[in-house]
C-alpha cells in the first residue's frame, strides 16, 4: 500500500517507521523542515526510533520523508497524527483541519483516511469528514473510507510498543471499519474494533482521564501524608500488595506531555459545551496536578530553611527536565513551572537532562549543565524531577548537600522524598 503519515512527532514517526518496516511504501509528511532533513539522512530525534531503523527503511526505499504536500498524491491510506493543543482552555484543531484540507486534494475513490490525533468525540465525523468531502467532491463511506484509531504510544516503554499494544479501530460505516482494521492488522498484533469513531475518541480520553484523576489522588495524599509525618511511599508499597481492587500510582512533581495535562480537558470541554455540565473530577484533578510544582518549590524552600539558607541566592540543580523518564519530551513538563517559580524567588536555577537534545520549553529559564559530581556538590539543593536511568543516583547522594527526590529513587540522611 502507499501510506501517508501526516505529522512526524512522537506518534507519527513510530507509525511511519513500523509501516515501512512491514513493506508499505510510506510518505512521512511534515511541515517541519528541520525534522525532515534529519530523517532524510537517517537521524532520529525520538528515543524509541534508532538511526539504524531509519537507515534500513531509507535504503529499502519504503520510507520517504518530505515537506512537499504533493508527495501525498495517490495514497491508499493516510493517517493524521498531528498535535492537538489547548489554546486558553479550548481545543485547537487547526493542525487536523490543515491536514484534512491537504489530504482532500489528493483523495481518490477507495482510499482510506484515519485520524490518530487525540481529540473530543465527534471530531472525525463532524469536522474531518466535511472537509474531506468539500475538498475532494467525494462522499464519506460511499466513495472513500474514514475512521479513527487512537494512538497509544508510550515513549520509553520497551515492553509495550506500537506493534504489541492492542489497537482500537473504528470506522464511520462497516466498510470503513473493515478498511481501517485491515490496514492496522498489517502493523500490529491485535486490533480492537469498536462501534463508531465517537466511542474510539472517547476511549482515548477515558484512558488518560483515568490516569490523570488517580495521579491527582495520590499527589494530594502525598501532600497530606508529609504534613502528617507519614511515609506515603511505604503506604503505597503496602497497598500495592493487594492482588485486587487496587492499582499502583505514585506521586510526582506534576504531569506533562500531551496526554495528562491536555487530553482530559478535551473531555471536560466537550461535556460543558455539549451538555452544559462541569466535569468535576477532571477539574479537580487539573487543579491538584497543576499545583504540584508549587508544592515542590515549597518543599525546596523548607529544606533550604533547615540549612539556614534562603531560596534567594541559592543554587538549585534540577535533575530531569522532560516530563517522562528516559525521554527527551519536555512538552508541558512540570520542570518549566518549577524553574519559573524558583527564578522568581531569586534562586540560581540549573538543569541537567541527557535526553533533551532539541529546543525545548525549558530553554531560557535556566542554565543547562551535566550532572557531574562537581555540579551536584556545588548545588545548595538538588531536585530530582524526572528519574532518568542515565543519572548516577549513588553519586547524587554522595555529593548532594540536600536532595529533594520527587521520584523515590534515592535514600540518605540528607534526602527527602516528595
Amino acid at each position: 500500500m502507499r501510506v501517508v503519515v501526516v505529522g512526524q512527532g512522537y506518534v507519527g514517526l513510530p507509525l511511519a517507521v513500523r509501516a515501512a518496516q512491514v513493506g508499505h511504501h510510506v510518505v512521512a509528511y511534515d511541515i517541519d523542515e528541520t525534522r525532515t532533513k534529519r530523517l532524510l539522512v537517517g537521524e532520529s530525534y525520538i528515543e524509541d526510533i534508532a538511526d539504524e531503523e531509519l537507515n534500513e527503511i531509507l535504503d529499502a526505499g519504503t520510507f520517504h520523508p518530505t515537506t512537499e504536500a504533493r508527495a501525498c498524491a495517490a495514497f491508499d491510506v493516510a493517517i493524521i497524527a498531528v498535535p492537538t493543543p489547548l489554546r486558553d482552555g479550548v481545543p485547537d484543531l487547526r493542525y487536523i483541519e490543515e491536514s484534512a484540507h491537504t489530504l482532500a486534494r489528493y483523495l481518490r475513490p477507495g482510499a482510506t483516511v484515519i485520524v490518530e490525533s487525540t481529540t473530543y468525540p465527534g471530531t472525525t465525523q463532524e469536522l474531518v469528514a466535511p472537509i474531506l468531502e468539500s475538498g475532494s467532491g467525494l462522499l464519506t463511506g460511499s466513495d472513500f473510507h474514514l475512521g479513527y484509531s487512537p494512538e497509544r504510544i508510550d515513549p520509553g516503554n520497551t515492553t509495550w510498543t506500537l506493534a504489541n499494544t492492542p489497537k482500537i479501530v473504528s470506522g464511520v460505516d462497516t466498510a470503513s471499519l473493515d478498511a481501517v482494521k485491515s490496514f492496522y492488522d498489517t502493523i500490529v498484533e491485535t486490533t480492537i474494533p469498536v462501534s463508531s469513531p465517537r466511542e474510539a475518541e472517547l476511549a482515548k480520553l477515558l484512558e488518560n482521564t483515568f490516569r490523570h484523576v488517580n495521579i491527582a489522588l495520590v499527589n494530594e495524599v502525598a501532600i497530606f501524608a508529609h504534613e502528617l509525618g507519614i511515609d506515603v511511599w511505604d503506604a503505597i508499597d503496602a497497598a500495592s500488595t493487594k492482588p485486587f481492587g487496587f492499582m499502583r500510582f505514585t506521586p510526582g512533581p506534576g504531569v506533562g506531555g500531551h496526554c495528562l495535562p491536555i487530553d482530559p480537558s478535551y473531555l471536560s470541554w466537550c461535556v460543558e459545551r455539549t451538555l452544559g455540565h462541569n466535569f468535576r473530577f477532571v477539574e479537580l484533578a487539573n487543579d491538584i496536578n497543576e499545583h504540584m510544582p508549587d508544592h515542590v518549590v515549597r518543599r525546596i524552600t523548607m529544606g533550604l530553611n533547615e540549612q539556614k539558607r534562603a531560596v534567594n541566592g541559592s543554587r538549585v540543580l534540577l535533575l530531569g527536565l522532560s516530563y517522562k523518564k528516559n525521554t527527551g519530551d519536555a512538552r508541558e513538563s512540570p520542570s518549566v513551572r518549577v524553574a519559573q517559580l524558583l527564578s522568581a524567588l531569586g534562586a540560581e536555577v540549573l538543569g541537567a537532562d541527557p535526553h533533551i537534545v532539541e529546543e525545548s520549553p525549558i530553554d531560557g529559564l535556566l542554565r543547562r549543565v551535566d550532572a557531574t559530581p562537581e555540579e551536584i556538590a556545588a548545588a545548595d539543593a538538588v531536585v530530582l524531577l524526572t528519574d532518568h536511568d542515565a543519572f548516577d543516583y549513588d553519586m547524587v547522594v554522595a555529593h548532594g548537600r540536600f536532595v529533594l527526590d520527587c521520584r523515590h529513587r534515592t535514600q540518605g540522611n540528607h534526602v527527602e522524598h516528595l
